[in-house]
């Protein structure tokens, strides 16, 4: 269960389900002929192993892999899926993202071999939900949306009704409550049909959570406590802590701090007994809130600390975003401003990984194509309308003229109109496909430029805004200010040099700016540029050395290079540490200069080197300062560097340090071919 919207399937009355499971072994074992390769036997230690999840997670492990022992000695295809999917819940509430996913995939890859199909959805279901703990919202829907596909060939409506409930999640996360309440109208539906009062109980409580925030407080209160009354009548112990929780967030949002308080600590006792730090992240912190409510910093932050550590161990960014949230507010009232702008600099950054480019582009798809598909089917609906009535008017002609001409007539006069209203419809709906494509084209320009603007520019503006306002507000004193000083002013040459790329980056994709190439002398580039990061060189005492001569010259924009070189300089000054080199030379090929820029850093492994060029890639990296990278300079270098006829690459090793290498055409050829 854990959170609110990514569970996996829970089981009810857990103690006695735990009992007789215990009791089935127990006979199983004690029978004559008995061995312990019996896959019922296997089945009974999985089983057992899922029942004490959320109570000893240590003996979920030991029990899946003593069942993967046994199944791979009988080779039983579905006991080994299982027991992986076993140890992939284990190292998911232990935070090993990794190890999860990897026991995952093997479970998925076995179940599909046995044709399990409600096999294959639970393990779907569960690496969906990895994905989204991992803050990969665009691996987690395909995820969810493949499963939706075979739970509904399949009739698997309890799964139907998960994944679409996890679909709604992923719109929460990102604030889009109205289409994540159209996801619930399709859950409530589908829960209607199995009839399933804990089912119910579950989809009502995560409804609760969403209705609190968006404000809804009347709508949450009356959903959580009918599902109170469920969980305590069917006794399903993690899902009541799960309830209480949420009635003390409804109670909280409503100021009520020491109503809220109360239901949280009865989940809290609840928990003594639970095995479940996921789910003790929401309580933690809203204890936190609760107390900072009523002017108790120090409870505050001790519990919000114990849920920032605990989401931090786990890796679970949406807990350690809000955690991040409530630390700052709480270090702030304390007039800490040093942990305050931490704390505001990790949330800020956990946004921006929660709210990328691909989960919200992902997302949007989805909701187009929805609304597409509404449409298409408005139109079909209108034009199966419009044609009734038609041959209304024929059998009407038919009636009352009975005659021939007439009736040809009207049939003439109905596959005209029928003609004409499918032209029509053919026509709306080549608009509205081309509305897509020219919507996804949009999406995926504004999603980039957004993107950057909030990853790069938003942290440090959002540090400066908050350190500016509590200076304003009179929360911190004229010295403390002064101390933020060298900081402020690294941020401002970060945010002059991210706006620089911006600009040209915007110039080029908006208005399809053409490069203007003539004859460049490539040395006379370079050292305008080393002379122009000097200081920052002097500051790290790294030496660069130019090794180009006079007679380098290239037939390029020379607007365009002179980004390039910049860039290329800049991300050596920032990646080599103190006392290092920085070497720029240029090679003559047959019709290219190759020039290299090589510096003394600390080098990238392989998978950064493959990822560093490939389209709508932002890496964006600390330097060996902690200064703060583009994350578009690379882009924007490749763009023109390919625009002006040549190519870039890099080389490195780690601790060594890299070599980016571009080339570009020769000033002679290019000239004469000119003239």
């Amino acid at each position: 269960m854990g959170i609110a919207f990514f569970y996996i399937v829970p089981s009810s009355a857990q103690s006695t389900k735990r009992n007789e499971l215990l009791d089935q072994i127990e006979s199983l074992r004690n029978a004559e002929n008995f061995q312990d390769t019996d896959t019922i036997h296997i089945d009974l230690l999985n089983d057992l192993g899922k029942e004490l999840r959320f109570y000893t997670l240590d003996s979920l492990l030991i029990l899946s892999k003593e069942a993967m022992k046994l199944s791979q000695e009988a080779e039983y295809i579905r006991g080994q899926s299982r027991s992986y999917l076993g140890m992939g819940n284990y190292y998911s509430d232990e935070g090993s993202r990794v190890a999860a996913i990897n026991n995952f995939t093997k479970a998925l890859i076995l179940a599909k071999n046995s044709k399990d199909n409600t096999l294959i959805l639970r393990i779907m279901n569960n690496l969906g939900s990895e994905y989204a703990y991992k803050g990969d919202y665009a691996k987690a829907l395909n995820l969810f949306l493949e499963g939706i596909e075979i739970a509904e060939e399949k009739d698997e409506k309890k799964m139907l009704s998960i994944m679409n409930e996890n679909i709604a999640g992923l719109y929460a996360s990102q604030k889009d409550f109205d289409q994540a309440l159209e996801f619930y109208e399709k859950v409530k539906r589908i829960n209607d049909e199995i009839g399933d009062d804990v089912n119910t109980a579950e989809t009502m409580s995560n409804l609760a959570s969403l209705y609190a925030d968006m404000g809804k407080l009347d709508y949450a209160m009356f959903s959580i406590n009918r599902s109170i009354a469920i969980f305590e009548d069917h006794r399903v112990m993690d899902w009541l802590a799960y309830a209480y929780e949420i009635k003390g967030k409804v109670y909280l949002k409503q100021e009520k701090f020491q109503w809220a308080l109360y239901w949280y600590r009865q989940g809290e006792l609840l928990h003594e007994d639970l095995a479940d730090d996921r789910g003790k992240i929401d309580l933690y912190n809203g204890m936190a809130e609760a107390y900072f409510g009523q002017q108790k910093d120090s409870l505050s932050q001790k519990y919000a600390l114990d849920a920032f550590d605990i989401s931090s161990r786990i890796k679970f960014l949406e807990g350690t975003q809000k955690c991040a949230k409530t630390l700052y507010n709480i270090n702030k009232n304390k007039r800490e401003f040093e942990k305050a702008l931490a704390f505001h600099e990790i949330y800020q950054a956990l946004t921006d990984t929660l709210h990328r480019n691909e989960n919200k582009k992902s997302l949007t798809l989805l909701k187009t194509r929805a609304e597409y598909d509404q449409q298409k089917v408005t139109l079909i609906e209108e034009n199966q309308k419009a044609l009734a009535k038609q041959r209304g008017l024929i059998y009407a002609g038919i009636i009352v003229l009975v005659i021939f001409a007439i009736i040809t007539f009207f049939i003439k006069r109905a596959e005209k109109i029928q003609k004409r209203l499918n032209k029509e419809l053919q026509i709306k709906t080549e608009k509205l496909e081309k509305q897509e494509v020219a919507l996804t084209d949009s999406n995926e320009t504004k999603t980039k430029l957004f993107s950057i603007i909030g990853h790069d520019l938003r942290g440090p503006i959002g540090a400066l805004q908050g350190l500016l306002q509590m200076f304003t507000d009179g929360e911190m004193t004229k010295s403390e200010f002064f101390d933020f000083i060298p900081k402020l002013k690294n941020d401002i040459d970060h945010i002059y040099f991210t706006l620089n790329n911006l600009l040209t980056w915007g110039n080029s994709q908006m208005n399809g700016s053409k490069i203007k190439p003539s004859v460049v002398t490539l040395e006379s580039l370079v050292d305008e540029n080393i002379n122009l990061l000097s200081e920052v060189a002097d500051a790290k005492s790294i030496k660069i050395v130019s090794e180009l001569t006079g007679n380098t010259l290239i037939w390029s924009d020379s607007n365009q290079i002179d980004i390039v070189v910049r860039n290329l300089i800049s991300n050596a000054l920032k990646f080599t540490p103190d006392n290092g080199m920085i070497t720029i030379k240029a090679n003559e090929k047959d019709d290219l200069w190759e020039v290299s820029v090589r510096d003394t850093g600390v080098g990238m492994d392989k998978v950064t080197v493959e990822k560093l060029f490939k389209k709508n890639a932002n890496i964006t990296t600390y330097g060996t300062n902690n200064e703060k990278g583009t994350g578009l300079g690379l882009s924007l270098c490749k763009e023109m560097i390919e625009k002006n006829g040549g190519s870039i690459w890099v080389e490195s090793t780690l601790r060594k340090g890299s070599t980016f290498f571009f080339t570009l055409p020769k000033a002679e050829n290019k000239y004469s071919q000119a003239s």
